[in-house]
């Protein structure tokens, strides 16, 4: 990689470049990870013309090691279980539900403010490019993949500006196409390859989920 990204609006505009196949098509829809995913899912969206949303997951912190994820919630309620870190450390079924509960709440309410009451987008049968900020361990985005994968879209596609060589390769698995830009090594951190890799608010992710509405249904009347 020779120069770091600028910031998430310079990535996003550099990925729509490799996603260019995908332009025009048909009912595309973009799904950003928020938070940082969506400055770069907002740029593939314009310049593939696809429909931007959001798709929300929470990890599910371990008893004790809120860092370690034991698994994640995704919209739907869809619970994904990282077998080996529960068999580890023995959680049990009532820790697991528990810490579930509180993270879907958590969940529902970023969902209920994005949105600000327009419906969750169809995902069944539409062509679907998951993007964000980038990854590292890539949990999040592995969560995602597989709790889109059961809304069975018709192809899935996982998109990031830059990411771990070794869980790129990981998520190929998950998705019917993966499009990591750039893997540099040694990996470090995503943070470690913008210029300007700021803290992105609600605010900022209601903003440019509204702006992606309002240019949809122009283009659409």
């Amino acid at each position: 990689m020779n120069e770091r990204y600028r910031d998430r609006a310079e990535a996003g505009r550099e990925l729509a470049k490799r996603l260019q196949k995908y332009a025009g098509m048909p009912d595309l829809l973009v799904l950003a990870l928020p938070r940082g995913g969506i400055v770069v899912a907002y740029e593939v969206s314009i310049s593939l013309n696809g429909e931007l949303d959001v798709f929300l997951v929470r990890k599910l912190g371990a008893p004790y090691e809120p860092e370690l994820a034991m698994g994640a919630i995704a919209e739907g309620g869809i619970l994904l279980l990282n077998d080996a870190v529960v068999k580890y450390l023995s959680i049990s079924k009532e820790t697991i539900e528990e810490t579930a509960q509180q993270e879907l709440a958590e969940l529902q309410r970023r969902q209920q403010l994005y949105r600000n009451g327009r419906p969750s987008p169809r995902i069944s049968g539409r062509p679907v490019i998951v993007v964000d900020d980038g990854v590292a361990t890539g949990a999040t985005m592995k969560a995602a993949l597989k709790a889109i994968r059961r809304k069975e879209p018709s192809v899935l596609v996982a998109a990031v500006p830059v990411g771990a060589q070794s869980t790129c390769l990981e998520l190929k698995a998950a998705a019917d196409e993966v499009v990591c830009l750039e893997m540099p090594e040694p990996f470090m951190s995503v943070g470690l390859w913008y210029e300007d890799f700021r803290q992105i608010e609600d605010s900022e992710v209601t903003e440019l989920l509204q702006k992606a509405f309002e240019r949809q249904k122009n283009e659409e009347g």
